[in-house]
């Protein structure tokens, strides 16, 4: 009996033991389970968010190149595209984005002066040239006295336009005025006795030129680009390469030295990029250097 009761307890004590050191390596493998993942998880790096509104193309298109460029950097970089020129300035002062990538530097500035915007140029990345289009002439010599030109009614673009129609030699601007901001009373020679219309939403226009509306039409080389039109190719008189029009990211005063707004500028003029706008446009839209 008493052997029997011996060998019942040594029996519950190897069983008892045995459940010890089960529970003893299950843990342990817990323990190590846990920090693999914790390693894991520090090893990951984690992005920063960065929100730039852009217009379709060729704005979002480029940015889209330098998406993994700025991961390589740190960042998470997410576009927001627009169709006007109204909201993407509206977005970036309200915080809903960090920066923006639509508009040129006489625009930014007409912006600032008639909205008390506080933004600043945080660089300047391509210039689109400005072309004349028109269905009827084939070019600028073509057109017949009283033809009707169509312009956009965007104000910080008529002076860049008249400019370069008196750069073409179709008119004559006073001389004493500041040519970036001329507008139609400033024209004091017109030979042709143009006509000028610029009451058109700039998106619209080549919606316009499709419907073969006016003699000619002034479109900015996104608005043609994104309708399926070669400024090179399609126009009949286009603006020279050194334009002052530059393309910008803008931002608000300050952000112009995060570390974020840096990072974007030096991969949108950095070689990739820069190849690549050469490359995906064939001149019609031409990189800041």
């Amino acid at each position: 009996m008493k052997k029997l009761i011996t060998g019942i307890l040594l029996a519950v004590l190897v069983l008892a033991l045995a459940a010890c050191g089960t529970g003893t390596k299950n843990a342990s493998d817990s323990n190590n389970v846990s920090k693999e993942d914790n390693n894991k998880s520090g090893g990951e790096k984690e992005l920063t968010k960065l929100v730039v509104g852009a217009s379709n193309t060729p704005h979002s298109i480029i940015l889209e190149q330098a998406k993994p460029l700025l991961e390589d950097k740190g960042y998470d970089l997410q576009i927001e595209t627009y169709q006007d020129y109204v909201l993407p300035n509206k977005d970036l002062e309200s915080g809903d984005l960090d920066a923006n990538y639509f508009q040129h530097i006489p625009y930014l500035e007409l912006q600032i002066k008639d909205a008390g915007y506080d933004f600043v140029n945080a660089g300047g990345i391509h210039i689109e040239p400005i072309g004349v289009y028109s269905k009827k002439y084939k070019s600028l010599d073509e057109l017949p006295n009283g033809a009707t030109i169509l312009m956009s009614s965007s104000v910080s673009d008529h002076g860049r336009v008249l400019a370069m129609l008196e750069s073409k030699g179709l008119i004559k601007l006073d001389e004493s005025i500041d040519k970036t901001a001329a507008e139609l009373k400033d024209i004091v020679e017109n030979p042709k006795k143009i006509k000028f219309d610029a009451n058109y939403e700039p998106g619209l226009m080549p919606q316009l030129y499709s419907n073969d509306e006016g003699d000619a039409l002034l479109i900015n080389s996104n608005f043609a680009i994104d309708a399926g039109l070669n400024p090179i190719e399609d126009s009949i008189a286009i603006e020279d390469a050194d334009s002052p029009y530059v393309n910008i990211i803008a931002v608000r005063k300050g952000d112009e030295d995060k570390e974020s707004i840096k990072a974007l500028i030096e991969v949108l003029k950095s070689k990739e990029i820069q190849e690549f706008i050469i490359k995906e446009w064939g001149g019609t839209v031409v990189p800041v250097k």
